[in-house]
Parts: structure tokens; sequence; C-alpha cells
């Protein structure tokens, strides 16, 4: 293989990132985005779908500019996605019909509950490993086609596409050329059955989603289309597809069933690898594809939380406490304790392992003594409770007692709160060299599809540590105060009900 570097295009919540990689796994050229976020109502968010595209193609066409080189010279495209956003455009034209409908959004929350309340919930638990709640794409994709006018006898005649947004991306990337997804955003949508690894037709009819405007559903790493010359100068081939967290996965290497990471972005994804079987969650954690190479499939078990970094992004411009999410860390470390303050940032209900759509965002233990220093650590803290609550769960489901953590995401550079992590865990936190992870996982992806690498094998020689985090608190203080955590969750749910 004479080209060895791979473009990765990682398509996030807030922004849109391009990351050139050599073969040793190494940034080298790099640029990034943001985008607004759109609130139409409360508990709902969209994204405008062109402007996820005007931001990825940009980052990318900037990304090979500061890596020096031309997109002759890359050996593929590496495709990684925010999840469940959900995007609906028009075949033959390409144009969307809607506003993207975010992950985060709450907007179908009634589909969920009447759903609920016609016994569904077993069934689609077993089929899809998932959970009835609005988070994933099967209700937004319902959503939409119920509330825009026309729209549904469109679909149903296969004028209008549905795609998670890697769908999207490559179908724009391609010239309309090739309208495909990968397993692992496909077991994201409740519409893909886990055992037969195919659209589920039951579920299609109980979602009344027609099949034929779904994408077709590929391998993790394989070639599935090219580019088209006229965004970035050459055809290049699009070869590795995976959702933001299973790619963050298999960029740390997390081969081994038991392996486990924790991504720290908009929300918080741990997941463990559990092995070419799918194991079912009787804790309220997901069960999802990991990623499918030459045929293999991997399985995951996932807990999801909402609002991680989202919390401190409120405090910035939401309360304007802070000019920048990194300031802090100096505020925690101001204070020797949160002063009694706990922060639940359920913005837009409680992922795992609660599932609470009725939850919302709750400060408690306020005083007079209560400064901008205690709002800033509660917020840092709220991540590693709220990893503490789903790691919990994921020991229960597996019975693997999980020892160490490897973690990725904006949030790992702040040491305070990996250290704080690793104490309220009780176990060894570990951070990679390179942080980009996600975009390492699609990379990776993409080259094994084209030769850049020849295993993974090569992929764990390239893992290295940059730091590790051991605990220091004692059982003691740990118990409490994730024992005064779980009272302030308690404050947080029901929220709406009790408003009604």
């Amino acid at each position: 293989m004479s080209k060895s570097h791979v473009l990765a295009l990682d398509q996030g919540t807030t922004s849109s990132r391009a990351i050139v990689f050599d073969r040793s796994g190494r940034v080298v050229g790099s640029a990034q985005r943001e985008f607004p976020q759109l609130f139409p109502s409360p508990g709902h968010v969209e994204h405008d779908p062109e402007a996820i595209w005007e931001s990825q193609l940009a980052t990318a066409r900037q990304a090979l500019t500061n890596a020096k080189l031309d997109a002759s010279d890359i050996a593929a495209i590496g495709v990684t996605n925010q999840r469940e956003t959900t995007i609906l455009w028009e075949r033959d034209t390409g144009r969307t019909v809607a506003n993207a409908i975010v992950w985060q959004s709450r907007i179908t929350s009634g589909i969920c509950e009447q759903m609920k309340r016609d016994g569904l919930e077993e069934l689609f638990r077993v089929k899809t490993g998932l959970v009835l709640d609005p988070y994933f794409s099967g209700t937004k994709i319902r959503h939409l086609l119920d509330t825009l006018p026309g729209l549904r006898s469109r679909a149903e005649r296969g004028e209008i596409l549905f795609g998670t947004v890697d769908s999207f991306l490559i179908w724009r990337l391609s010239g309309g050329k090739r309208h495909v997804t990968d397993v692992s955003n496909a077991s994201r949508t409740l519409l893909f059955n886990l055992h037969t690894l195919d659209w589920d037709d039951e579920l299609l009819k109980l979602l009344n989603v027609p099949r034929a405007m779904l994408p077709e559903v590929c391998s993790s790493s394989e070639i599935y289309v090219e580019s088209d010359p006229k965004w970035l100068g050459a055809a290049i081939p699009i070869a590795g597809d995976a959702g933001d967290q299973q790619a963050a996965t298999f960029g740390q290497a997390c081969f081994e069933p038991g392996s486990a990471k924790n991504t720290y972005g908009t929300g918080c994804f741990l997941l463990m690898n559990t092995g070419h079987k799918p194991s079912m969650s009787q804790n309220g954690l997901l069960t999802t594809v990991g990623w499918k190479i030459n045929g293999e499939t991997t399985y995951c078990l996932e807990g999801s939380v909402f609002i991680a970094g989202a919390a401190v992004q409120w405090l910035r411009d939401g309360l304007q406490i802070v000019s920048h999410a990194s300031e802090t860390e100096a505020l925690a470390i101001s204070v020797p304790d949160n002063g009694g303050v706990y922060f639940v940032p359920a913005f837009v209900g409680l992922g795992a392992p609660h599932w609470d759509t009725e939850a919302r965002g709750t400060i408690v233990g306020l005083t007079r003594g209560t400064t901008k220093a205690h709002l800033a650590r509660a917020a840092l803290e709220a991540m590693a409770y709220q990893t503490r609550d789903v790691l919990d769960a994921m020991r229960e489901d597996s019975g693997v007692a999980i020892q160490s953590l490897r973690v990725d995401g904006g949030a790992t550079t702040n040491n305070w709160l990996m250290q704080f992590q690793s104490d309220v865990l009780g176990v060894t936190v570990s951070r990679p060299i390179v942080q980009e992870t996600t975009a390492l996982g699609a990379a990776y992806l993409a080259g094994l599809a084209t030769g850049v690498w020849c295993d993974t094998n090569d992929i764990v020689a390239n893992w290295q540590l940059q730091r590790e985090f051991t605990s220091l608190m004692s059982e003691t203080d740990r118990s409490r105060l994730v024992g005064t955590w779980r009272r302030a969750v308690d404050r947080s749910r029901g929220w709406i009900d009790s408003e009604n």
C-alpha cells in the first residue's frame, strides 16, 4: 500500500472535525468547526443538515491543507458520526426536507409512552437491544412522516431517504451514488434486528416506517464508494463507517471481551466489549453492535449519559460563569469540596440506567456560601457520578469487575476530573496519548479495508498510554458521596409530572 494517510470525518453534536492520521496513528493535520444548536421547544433539539454538511466539508479541506497533503495522497476516508440523529432527504435532488432531529431531542416522548402502554417495550428490547426511548432514530422518522404533509406517501414511493449522519455524509460525498450505513449505526434505530443483522419488518410496521427509505446495511470496514472528485480534488475510497461511540471503542483497541472505554463529549458513553454474541441487559443498559469486520460481528453493552460536557457548555453559554470550558478545572481546584452542591444535568431527561424522560436538570444543596466554583465543580463531578451509575449497572449485567477504564474525549484533558473519576469508580483510569480516538477508530476501519493496516494487531501496537490515574479515595468517602449523588438524582426524577 503506497498511500499511508487516512482522512477521518468526525461529525459530532456540536462541531464537525476532520483529522488526517498516518500509519502510526499520529495526527498530521486537523480542523474543527462548531455549528448552531437549535432549540425549537423545551427538550427538543435540531440541527440544520446543511450546516452539518458545510462544516464537515470545510474541515475536511482544511485538514488536508494543514497536513500539507492533497486528496491524491489519501488512501481512504473513514466516517464517524453523532448517532441516532435523523435526517430525511429527497432521493432525486439530495435536498433535505426538514431539520435534523438530534439524538438528544425528546420530541417523540409521546410516541414512546404510547408504545409502552401498548405493551411493546419487551419486543423492542429483545429484537434491538434498546429501550423504547426518544433517543433513537425510529420514532424520529415516524414523527417527521406523521407531521410533514405528504411526506409519508413520498417515502412509500421511495422518493424520500432516511439516514443517520453517516449515511447523509456518504451520500453527499459520493454525489448520491450510494445510500448506505453500517451495522453499528443501524443498531441504534429501533428498526434493526440484532440477531438477523437486518431491518426488521415487524418493527418497521409497528413504527410505520417504509423499508424503501432505509439505507443498505454494510459492515464497518469495506470500500462502499468513492468520493466525488469535485469535493476534495480527487476520488477517495470511503471505506470505514461507525457510530462515534463504537468508533471510539475501536480506536481505544478494546478488542477483548471485558475491555471498556468511556468517551466524555456532549454526553458520556461507556461501552464494554462483550464478544461475538449479544448480551442482553437487565439493568437499563443498551445492547449494541460494536462493529462488523470480515464477516465477524462484535457486540457491546453501552450506558448512554445524555448530558456531560454539555453541562459545562451551559455554564459557559447559559449562565456565562466561564468563558472557556478549560476554566472549570481551576475553579474546581479552588474549593476544597463541592460545598454540598450536586448538579444533576437532566436537561433532556435521564439516560442509562434510569431512562426517565420526565426528569429535568436539578441543582441541590445551594446556600449563601455557594460560588461559581462550587457550581463548576458540581458540573464536573456530575460526569463522574453518572459514569459510576452506568459502570455499576455494567458490573451487574456482565458479572465482570472492570479494573481499568480507557477514556477519551475533550473533557479528559481535565486532570482534576480524571482523578475524581478514578476516585469515584475505585478503578484505574487510563488516558492514551492520542485523545481523538473517535476519529482514529474511523480511520482504522477505513485503513483496514484499504491495506494501510494489516489487522487489529497493528492497532493494538499503536495504542500508547499518556497518563494513568489511580484511586486515592477511601471506600467510606466514596460511598458517602455516591449516596448523596443518588439522593440528588431522585430529586430530579419525574419533574414534568410534578408540574402537572
